[in-house]
């Protein structure tokens, strides 16, 4: 089976303009980066800030070009640089990003900013826009009196279900999931994780999920990738990587990472009864 997303030896460099008191130069954001994806899977991204996980986000998402490689999704090569992005191309992918308070405009009603992207990518008639708007708004766990709001009238975790539901409009083959939850609260976190873990399975959907909290990418990834200074150091299953990791960055990312250590949690609980 073909895969949905394919990267090959990607790369991506920034070039800094010189000043009277500093040189130009060249940053190499991403250096040579390779993987594959299948249909609904989850690849996750992780490692610390600065080290090119969402230099790749924006290059798997076509938002920026690739200086050097090839990306391909579903087999079929992209190059931005070079090429004009049909419509149809940019509709596979689509981008869900951090920060929900940010990524929704918050002069536009839901029901526009879901809208959007079939009057923009698709000849979809008005009447069927706002059907398949409230069809999505119940899939992502809101109801269809939300439609006339505003964004400032939601919480955080309403608006990320928000962002995820205009992500769904266009129906794409691929969703990156930029650190999608660092920024909800804990309760707000698994209620979001558990959507897009049904969303997954209903669509078959495929996800590149890009993050530095490792017992999210634990729980919902089947792949992982860890990056440092713009280099995948280490890839393999989740079991792989988090058994045994192989890479000494990933030994002391893994343990520089809080665990809870549920059964002594108990046991205290327990022995605080029994001194009630």
């Amino acid at each position: 089976m073909t895969p949905v997303l394919e990267a090959r030896n990607l790369k991506r460099d920034y070039h800094i303009p010189g000043s009277l008191f500093k040189p130009a130069k060249t940053v190499h954001a991403v250096k040579g980066v390779s993987f594959t994806v299948e249909q609904g899977k989850t690849l996750a991204i992780v490692g610390e800030s600065g080290c090119g996980k969402s230099t790749l986000a924006r290059m798997v998402t076509m938002i920026d070009p690739i200086t050097e490689g090839d990306m391909l999704i579903d087999g079929r090569k992209v190059d931005i640089a070079h090429e004009p992005l049909t419509a149809e191309m940019r509709s596979k992918v689509q981008i869900v990003f951090q920060n929900p308070y940010g990524s929704l405009n918050p002069r536009k009603k839901i029901g526009d900013i879901l809208t959007e992207p079939l009057v923009i990518n698709t000849k979809v008639p008005a009447g069927e826009r706002r059907d398949r708007a409230m069809a999505m708004l119940k899939k992502v766990g809101l109801e269809e009196k939300h439609y006339g709001r505003y964004p400032h009238m939601f919480s955080g975790g309403q608006r990320q279900r928000v962002a995820i539901a205009r992500a769904l409009m266009l129906n794409p083959r691929l969703l990156v999931l930029d650190e999608p939850v660092s920024a909800l609260d804990l309760s707000v976190q698994a209620q979001v994780l558990n959507l897009l873990a049904d969303l997954q399975d209903e669509f078959k959907l495929t996800y590149v999920f890009i993050s530095h909290d490792l017992s999210v990418v634990r729980h919902i990834a089947d792949d992982v990738m860890v990056m440092y200074f713009g280099e995948a150091v280490e890839y393999g299953s989740r079991d792989q990587v988090f058994g045994n990791p192989q890479h000494s960055y990933t030994k002391t990312l893994f343990a520089a990472t809080p665990r809870v250590d549920v059964d002594a949690i108990r046991a205290r609980i327990e022995r605080r009864k029994r001194v009630a």
